[in-house]
């Protein structure tokens, strides 16, 4: 049930009805639970929250499948000013971009071109990049782009889904590279030709990557609000005597904020997905095909509006 709701969701959400209804009114209507307003004034302040209560941020500029070059840069040069605004306001926060948003879908040389100069101005603030994944489509690309980087950055990390049957080749093949992984089980709707379409088998391969990335000695964020899966990464990185700077859970804006709370009372590294702009639509129906419940919040809102 749950996997059919989110195909219908996942598919209803692009038809130009739907899209326009939402996009007007559904920020008043709930999805400001999820996304953090649409400017940098509205965000930080949300972000200055949650560091008052011992938990980072990461602040992705919503944007993604862009197809013009003037829409490519305009995204590029407003991570640039991203990044000086969080050293201004000493937030303890760093950023997550799409390679869709820089323009992979023009060109891949351009699309480096312009992570370069936002990692690049990341590096002399003193601060990081993540790479999040898209679809699987993408993945062999945004792995391209990562590997560019890391050849003269090291202040660049990268998003692997534990959905894709590849994920496990693709950080064996990372290696070398000692990279910092964000794991994730995925968002995107993908063939059962690609992605396991059982959630327990996603699960599995979800420890498994866990497991894997830690004893290959890299930094890894576990990115979930699965309980389940928390408390088997905190038996096995005590178990494993796994350094505290090694790892880190991370999740969503405006889900499971008291289980954030709980984990950093706990001395876990935390750090909170912050998104915020315009385009937030794209972000918002996938946390609505996350969870049928997400649906219901934004309906009741609707109904008591």
């Amino acid at each position: 049930m749950h996997s059919l709701m989110r195909k219908v969701i996942l598919t209803t959400a692009g038809n130009p009805s739907v899209t326009r209804l939402v996009s007007r009114y559904g920020l008043r209507l709930g999805a400001r639970r999820f996304v953090a307003g649409e400017r940098w004034e509205q965000a930080v302040g949300q972000v200055q929250a949650l560091n008052e209560r011992g938990i980072l941020a990461t602040l992705d500029y919503l944007g993604e499948s862009v197809t013009d070059r003037t829409q490519a840069l305009a995204a590029r040069d407003t991570y640039l000013d991203l990044l000086d605004r969080i050293q201004a306001s000493e937030v303890k926060a760093n950023v997550s971009l799409k390679l869709t948003q820089m323009g992979l879908d023009l060109s891949t040389e351009f699309c480096l071109e312009n992570v370069a100069a936002v990692v690049r101005r990341a590096r002399e603030r003193g601060n990081f990049v993540r790479i999040d994944m898209e679809d699987s489509a993408r993945t062999d690309r945004t792995i391209e782009v990562f590997r560019a980087l890391r050849a003269d950055f090291d202040n660049v990390g990268l998003v692997l889904q534990a959905y894709l049957y590849r994920s496990e080749r693709d950080l064996r093949a990372l290696a070398d590279l000692h990279p910092n992984l964000r794991l994730c089980k995925g968002a995107y709707l993908e063939p059962r030709q690609v992605a396991f379409p059982r959630k327990a088998d996603v699960d599995d391969n979800f420890r498994k990557l866990i497991a894997l990335s830690l004893e290959l000695g890299n930094k890894t964020a576990v990115a979930t609000h699965d309980e389940k899966i928390i408390a088997w990464t905190e038996g096995y990185v005590r178990e494993k005597g796994i350094p505290p700077d090694l790892y880190e859970f991370q999740m969503l804006f405006g889900i499971r904020s008291q289980l954030q709370r709980e984990l950093a009372e706990k001395g876990h590294t935390v750090r909170v997905y912050v998104p915020f702009g315009e385009q937030w639509y794209p972000y918002f129906t996938r946390r609505l095909a996350e969870r049928p419940a997400n649906v219901l919040f934004l309906l009741a809102n609707f109904w008591r509006s």
